[in-house]
């Protein structure tokens, strides 16, 4: 349920990280969970409480899943607060992304010895693990629902309290050998860190953040009802704060009625005739490919709180969206040299992303059966919650049949935390949407 919809968002956001950073200031709790919806400004809120951590003279360490997670931080933290010394815990290999090397603040080593007692020191889960000495009094932890509780075992040694921050709603953990032996078992590893921390600890602070930044209004309530039936959230603004216009005309395809569609909507499915295919399905690879395309061909202008004036939606704030990586390689050949700079890629690569348009193509699209890969509810929506303006579902006929004729059965497991929404009800609440905004049957 989503609560205080008088207050503007702005407020009730305010609200939320104003408790949060009181529960830190407070001391009382060895952790704080914030949970937060696609776009809510979960890195703004690291950032924010390592500045005030640090600022208070308490020297703390951040744990991000990803180089690519670790360099924005830094940058962001280095932005915030110029004159704050930060260290940048890496492989004896990295090499420093020009984010990082152009902050004089921003030292990088291999060990922490070696990073010269910084007020902030950033790594990867993976390489804090190899740390084997010093503590300190906090850590945050980002993306902490994408964190398996292992890895959160193997560092918790490093720090007395926590802050753990992330998005209950996007892939779980993963793993690529069989993890059934430790299935209902509570330290299991393929549970998520904050699952485990909260079986354990029931008694932590839990808060919510409650506005999506990034979704519109158009998509927020979309995705809410999705993948967040329980607790919620709404847009930032209002459904005439945005607009996407097509500047140039087009030759009046199935294509432009799709984009013109999701131009006015912010949604819009482009179906192909049913058919089973391979993974690599290739008409739907170029259907993919030809959207983005031609979102540059019509010179497409986005307007937003951001930028009142319109502004190009060059190939920078285009993405394409796919299951597996195979998919993702035929999309970028197909694209061509006329869709330089538009990203390319993977479920699992996308989170943190955000863009204008996306275009994604359906992980169910031509398929026979509906395995728990592709009928998890966090690919479907960190797929469909990357974008400010519109979202450009790909998919061949038959999708809700095929649902119909595969019902959830995966087993239900003794001691293990039901899952909600499960994938299959994802799917089914994302087509109901998506069959109202069918822009063409070929």
């Amino acid at each position: 349920m989503v609560t205080g919809l008088t207050l503007p968002p702005s407020v009730e956001a305010g609200r939320v990280v104003d408790a949060v950073l009181a529960d830190l200031r407070d001391g009382a709790h060895r952790g704080v969970v914030v949970d937060s919806p696609p776009g809510a400004g979960k890195s703004t809120l690291v950032v924010r409480a390592a500045v005030e951590l640090s600022s208070a003279g308490v020297p703390l360490i951040v744990i991000a899943q990803t180089n690519e997670q670790v360099d924005d931080l830094i940058d962001r933290l280095a932005v915030a607060a110029p004159e704050l010394r930060i260290g940048r815990l890496s492989a004896t290999d990295y090499v420093p992304s020009e984010r990082v090397s152009r902050h004089d603040g921003v030292r990088v080593a291999a060990k922490v010895a070696e990073l010269g007692g910084p007020a902030v020191t950033i790594g990867t889960a993976a390489k804090w693990a190899m740390v084997s000495e010093g503590s300190w009094p906090w850590a945050i932890v980002d993306e902490a629902y994408q964190m398996r509780s292992d890895a959160l075992l193997r560092v918790a040694a490093r720090f007395e309290r926590a802050l753990f921050v992330g998005d209950p709603g996007q892939l779980d953990p993963f793993s690529t050998v069989d993890t059934v032996r430790w299935t209902g078992l509570t330290w299991d590893p393929m549970q998520s860190a904050v699952a485990v921390l909260l079986r354990h600890n029931p008694e932590l602070p839990v808060h919510r953040l409650p506005v999506s930044w990034r979704l519109p209004a158009s998509a927020a309530p979309v995705v809410a009802q999705a993948f967040y039936p329980f607790t919620g959230f709404r847009a930032g603004t209002s459904a005439g704060d945005r607009t996407l216009a097509l500047t140039v005309p087009g030759p009046g395809d199935p294509v432009d009625a799709a984009l013109e569609l999701a131009a006015t909507s912010g949604w819009a499915l482009y179906e192909l005739p049913a058919r089973h295919t391979p993974r690599t399905d290739t008409e739907a690879a170029a259907a993919c490919a030809a959207l983005a395309r031609r979102v540059l061909e019509r010179g497409a202008v986005a307007v937003s709180e951001r930028s009142p004036d319109p502004a190009p939606v060059d190939a920078s704030r285009i993405a394409i969206g796919a299951a597996h990586r195979d998919q993702v390689a035929v999309i970028r050949s197909l694209l061509g040299p006329a869709g330089e700079g538009i990203t390319v890629d993977t479920a699992n690569r996308l989170q943190g992303r955000e863009y204008d348009l996306t275009v994604v193509l359906h992980p169910l699209s031509g398929r026979r059966d509906a395995t728990a890969f592709h009928l998890e509810s966090g690919r479907l929506c960190v797929l469909t919650s990357r974008h400010r303006h519109a979202c450009v579902v790909v998919a061949r006929a038959g999708i809700a049949e095929l649902l119909d004729a595969h019902p959830s059965t995966e087993p239900v497991h003794l001691n293990v935390p039901v899952k909600f929404p499960d994938g299959w009800e994802a799917n089914q609440s994302m087509m109901s949407v998506l069959e109202g905004s069918r822009a063409s049957r070929q």
